[in-house]
């Protein structure tokens, strides 16, 4: 028989103590008398809880077809937004989070609540507990792979009402466009185009949540994700948990990067960690994707360094809160790497000297905004670049670059007067490289990927220099 949630609880205990003394009057009947009091406690809170929470939760439910479809997702957003109204409206809503907090602080707040409100903070606040500095890992992938969901599903039904594209070319010979198309690619086209690719990037990132355990590959985290972002998208994905590696490489990609390309910047981050992993003498190993800046989309843009000025600073704050997560500055042993435009965004960071890492590693580096390794706050000899050499885009990236500005004083990484240490690229592989820094063949990797692998996990002396 259902409990009335208005029954007084004390009525409760008292009806379930004559129960116990009728039906058992033996000398187990103090025990008998305890677990009623139990009972009778927890029901208590139980109803107290359902009474508090239940107009909130009501807001939450999934229809009742049992799956879970990409319109509950979108249904959920609009419900979590009604639903955090509600929730304050009863009083349940929980401490409000540091604004524009640094990642000390946000830890701080964070540690300070107790489980339920940190539950309930991720349940209502998914998207601030995911982009917040500081806070674990698991806690961040958590709240990140709610969002991916609820985006996911507002982006496919989005996409699902577009009309079908009507017929482009006019009838006959003339080839021109069908004022039918026009119209319909003046209202759509873009946006269409632009779902499609922000579909196709969350869809890869989901792809690497199902390769976990293949090859190893450990479990991946989801530290930061945003389908807008600043431009292009945001997604900030570890393979393995930061907060407990011993070795912990944080990757930042360069021109063209986006949402919808953002497959092989993780594909080149697991290559990265198999690596590192076989040297790293069994000490976990995390390496992460990290794209949260607005990449510039070609070669004409990625002569300027406004992308650089812009995303530092946020790089900078990422690498405080991985610090923070870690346990401090002796937990693990951090490289900070960029590839291409991305090193130039490492190169901002590091030149105001107070960069949270050990090493700092690039990869056709065409310029990192300083003029000596030594400038870069960690030390001239943990700098390290690599270049493809006798490979026409890498020549033209690194050395434009250079030439426009990215290099102060006209100096690149890959220079022997910028005072780092040039890593060797390797045999010839093609007369395309600047894309194959961590190339394999045969499951062995290239001789620059095996380097960097070697400062990852601290093995500088052997390292291979030219």
């Amino acid at each position: 028989m259902p409990i009335s949630p208005s029954k007084d609880a004390n009525d409760l205990a008292d009806s379930l103590e004559r129960q116990a003394t009728q039906a058992n009057p033996n000398p187990n009947r103090a025990k008998a008398l305890a677990i009623a009091k139990s009972i009778a406690a927890a029901v208590k809170e139980a109803t107290d809880a359902d009474q508090q929470y239940a107009p909130v939760l009501r807001r939450l439910r999934a229809d009742d077809d049992l799956v879970v479809s990409h319109a509950d997702w979108a249904d959920t957003q609009k419900d979590m937004s009604a639903s955090r109204k509600a929730a304050k409206e009863i009083g349940a809503d929980v401490p409000t989070a540091p604004k524009d907090g640094t990642a000390k602080e946000n830890a701080k707040w964070w540690n300070g609540l107790s489980d339920e409100e940190q539950a309930n903070y991720i349940a209502l606040h998914p998207a601030g507990i995911g982009a917040m500095d500081g806070l674990p890992a698991d806690v961040r992938d958590e709240a990140n792979r709610v969002v991916l969901a609820e985006k996911r599903g507002q982006y496919e039904l989005e996409l699902a009402s577009i009309p079908p594209e009507p017929r482009k070319e006019r009838p006959g010979p003339s080839g021109m466009p069908s004022p039918e198309w026009e119209k319909w690619d003046e209202k759509y086209g873009d946006r269409k185009a632009r779902l499609e690719s922000a579909i196709h990037g969350m869809k890869a990132i989901q792809g690497r949540f199902d390769r976990t355990g293949e090859n190893g590959l450990p479990e991946a985290y989801l530290l930061g994700f945003d389908p807008e972002g600043k431009g292009d998208g945001k997604v900030i994905l570890a393979n393995g948990n930061p907060d407990t590696a011993k070795h912990t490489a944080i990757h930042t990609p360069g021109t063209g990067t986006n949402l919808g390309g953002i497959n092989g910047d993780l594909n080149r981050s697991d290559k990265l960690w198999r690596n590192s992993s076989k040297l790293a003498a069994g000490e976990p190993v995390s390496t992460v994707m990290w794209f949260d800046y607005n990449a510039p989309d070609g070669i004409p843009q990625a002569t300027e360094s406004g992308w650089a000025k812009d995303g530092g600073p946020t790089l900078q704050h990422f690498l405080e809160g991985t610090e923070v997560a870690q346990g401090g500055p002796e937990a693990s042993h951090t490289t900070v790497s960029g590839h291409s435009y991305g090193s130039t965004v490492v190169g901002e960071a590091a030149k105001h000297h107070d960069l949270p890492a050990d090493d700092v590693m690039v990869e056709g580096s065409p310029g990192m905004q300083v003029k000596h390794a030594r400038d870069l706050d960690v030390g001239a000899d943990h700098v390290w670049a690599v270049g493809a050499d006798w490979t026409w885009d890498d020549a033209i990236v690194r050395h434009g670059g250079a030439l426009m500005g990215l290099g102060d004083y006209g100096t690149i990484p890959t220079d022997d007067e910028f005072g780092g240490n040039v890593m060797d690229y390797g045999d010839y592989r093609g007369f395309s490289g600047h894309s194959g820094f961590w190339d394999e063949s045969g499951g062995k990797p290239a001789t620059s990927l095996r380097n960097m692998s070697r400062v990852v996990v601290g093995d500088y002396k052997n390292v291979e220099l030219k």
